[in-house]
């Protein structure tokens, strides 16, 4: 008896990839800025956020008041502020950056809010460092309302936090303190990584010593200044390029992010030959020069020898 042959189903054909070489892109794409600005208290950091393009600010604590901003009612909870951010995502208005004021303030409101989901008393009770990672989830949720705001709405977002002093584990030498974010390392660390510029502010100082004595002491310019790039003593980090530091005022980095333009060709060129002239070394002396030759006026490509010319120097000085 002849048998009829079962149709083999065919298996799901997968979905069209946006891969494809046909997609690729070239050149430079322009986005809202996300940037996080931490310091020392009463610096001015609230200040600097509301030169910001048309902000409206999340006031987890009492920073704005004297300042003729908008902003939200305070947040009770961490659900009040990703109902904020939920609210500028869906709701037709006018502003072009959103302000957290401050991260320090609200990751409390984060602990509180996943140990009532998950019947916990404190953070600690989930166990040795399990507490902060299932926060990290939480503020991955953040960083995602925030990429939504800057996809679909055009928003700029600034954070901002304070800083403190803590000990930092020295891999290459002795441990050495340094001012950090006042947050949980973990935390602090997702969010430094995901933002464009990380800013710290303080009042300008050097060190006054005393010939007779020996003394050393600190001195205050009474200057107050944003440091764009990493050392030693704090965090900073950029991606534009900028001058090493640029006055607390926003207009001053709005101005260097958009020009691209780190500083004059001529002023880093002159930075570059005073820090030559410190080290004293014939060999980089003349890599160097043949770097700078060829960048001409390239302010961009000028920062960066600036900035491994600094680097130089203080491992040369640590050394």
């Amino acid at each position: 008896m002849a048998t009829t042959a079962r149709a083999v189903p065919k298996p799901d054909q997968p979905s069209p990839s946006k891969m494809s070489l046909a997609s690729v892109v070239r050149g430079k794409q322009e986005a809202p800025d996300r940037v996080l600005l931490y310091g020392v208290e009463g610096i001015g950091k609230s200040t600097w956020a509301a030169g910001a393009p048309a902000p409206v600010f999340i006031p987890a604590e009492d920073g704005t008041s004297n300042l003729d901003v908008a902003r939200f009612p305070e947040p009770d909870g961490w659900v009040d502020v990703l109902d904020a951010l939920r609210i500028l995502a869906e709701d037709k208005h006018d502003f072009q950056t959103v302000v957290l004021d401050t991260l320090d303030a609200v990751e409390p409101m984060l602990w509180r809010h996943i140990c009532e989901r998950d019947k916990k008393s404190s953070i600690e009770d989930y166990g040795y460092g399990k507490g902060y990672m299932a926060a990290l989830d939480e503020w991955r949720v953040f960083l995602a309302a925030l990429e939504k705001l800057r996809r679909t709405r055009g928003l700029g977002v600034v954070l901002i936090a304070h800083s403190w002093i803590r000990p930092f584990k020295n891999p290459e030498g002795d441990d050495f303190d340094r001012y950090e974010l006042k947050l949980n390392a973990k935390a602090g660390g997702l969010l430094k990584e995901w933002c464009d510029s990380v800013l710290f502010a303080h009042y300008e100082t050097y060190a006054s010593k005393n010939e007779r004595t020996g003394a050393v002491k600190g001195v205050s310019t009474g200057a107050r200044v944003v440091h764009t790039q990493r050392t030693a003593a704090w965090d900073a980090k950029n991606r534009f390029s900028l001058p090493e530091s640029l006055p607390l005022d926003y207009a001053d980095y709005a101005a260097a992010v958009k020009a691209h333009r780190p500083a004059d060709p001529s002023a880093l060129r002159e930075s570059i030959q005073v820090k030559l002239d410190e080290l004293a070394d014939n060999e980089i002396t003349a890599k160097v020069a043949k770097a700078v030759a060829e960048a001409k006026d390239d302010a961009e490509k000028l920062a960066l020898i600036n900035n491994r010319m600094t680097a130089t120097l203080r491992a040369r000085k640590g050394a």
